[in-house]
C-alpha cells in the first residue's frame, strides 16, 4: 500500500510547487508538490485496493503511511485514519497521541485533534475527559492546542463548561498557536450559542488576547 501511494504521489510530483509548499510550511520535510485534491483521488484507489478488515490492518496502514518521509504520506496517513470513523475510538488514542507529538505542526495537528481525538472525545467523554484536561496543562503546546481544538465539531454535544474553562486556563498564553486555537474554538462554538459566546467573552474581555478576541467576535 505504502509502494502504491509513494509511486502515485511521485508520478504527479512537481519540484517547484514542492519548494513552493515547504517554504510555506516553513518545514524541512519534503514534499512531492502535489495538491490535496490530487491526494485524495489516490486515497480512493487505495480504500478501494486495499480494504480495512480490522483494527489492527487500520493501525498498521496508518503508520506505515505516517512513517514515509513526504509530507503528503502523512497527510494521507490522517485522511486515511478519518476515513474508516468505527474504528476512531479509544482503543487508537495512542496513535492519534503519536501523530500529534510526532507531526507538531498545524497542519498535521489541527486535523488529528478536530476530526480524530475530538471524535473519540465525543464518543468516550468519560474516558477521554480526564486526558483533555491533563493536555490542556501539558508541557506540550501541541497537546495543549489539542485539548481545545477537541471541542471544535461538537456542536450542540460541546461540554460547554469544560470548553470554557480551557479557554479562560490558556488565557494568559502568549503563543501564537494557542491564542488562535482559543479565539476559532469559541468562534465556531458560536454557530451553535451565539449568546452563550458573545457573553462569556463579554464577562472576561480583560483575559483575552487581540487575536483571541477577534478571532471569537468575527461573525459575532
Amino acid at each position: 500500500m505504502t509502494s502504491f501511494v509513494a509511486s502515485s504521489l511521485n508520478a504527479l510530483s512537481d519540484p517547484l510547487r514542492a519548494e513552493q509548499m515547504a517554504a510555506y510550511m516553513k518545514t524541512d520535510m519534503p514534499f512531492y508538490g502535489v495538491s490535496t485534491p490530487q491526494i485524495k483521488r489516490i486515497l480512493a484507489d487505495v480504500y478501494r485496493n486495499f480494504p480495512v478488515e480490522d483494527n489492527e490492518s487500520y493501525r498498521q496502514a496508518i503508520l506505515a503511511l505516517w512513517e514515509q518521509p513526504h509530507r503528503e504520506e502523512k497527510h494521507a496517513a490522517i485522511r486515511f485514519a478519518r476515513r474508516y470513523s468505527a474504528f476512531v475510538v479509544q482503543e487508537n488514542f495512542d496513535l492519534y497521541e503519536q501523530l500529534i507529538v510526532e507531526g507538531a505542526w498545524w497542519d498535521f495537528v489541527d486535523d488529528v485533534a478536530a476530526n480524530l481525538v475530538g471524535l473519540v472525545f465525543s464518543k468516550s467523554r468519560a474516558e477521554v475527559g480526564p486526558i483533555m484536561k491533563a493536555w490542556v496543562d501539558d508541557d506540550d503546546m501541541w497537546r495543549r492546542r489539542s485539548a481545545i481544538l477537541s471541542h471544535l465539531k461538537h456542536k450542540e454535544d460541546t461540554d460547554v463548561a469544560m470548553l470554557f474553562d480551557f479557554c479562560l486556563r490558556r488565557a494568559h498564553e502568549k503563543e501564537f498557536f494557542i491564542r488562535k486555537a482559543i479565539g476559532w474554538v469559541l468562534r465556531e462554538y458560536a454557530k451553535t450559542d451565539a449568546d452563550a459566546v458573545r457573553s462569556f467573552v463579554a464577562s472576561h474581555r480583560d483575559r483575552w488576547s487581540g487575536l483571541t478576541y477577534r478571532e471569537a467576535m468575527k461573525h459575532l
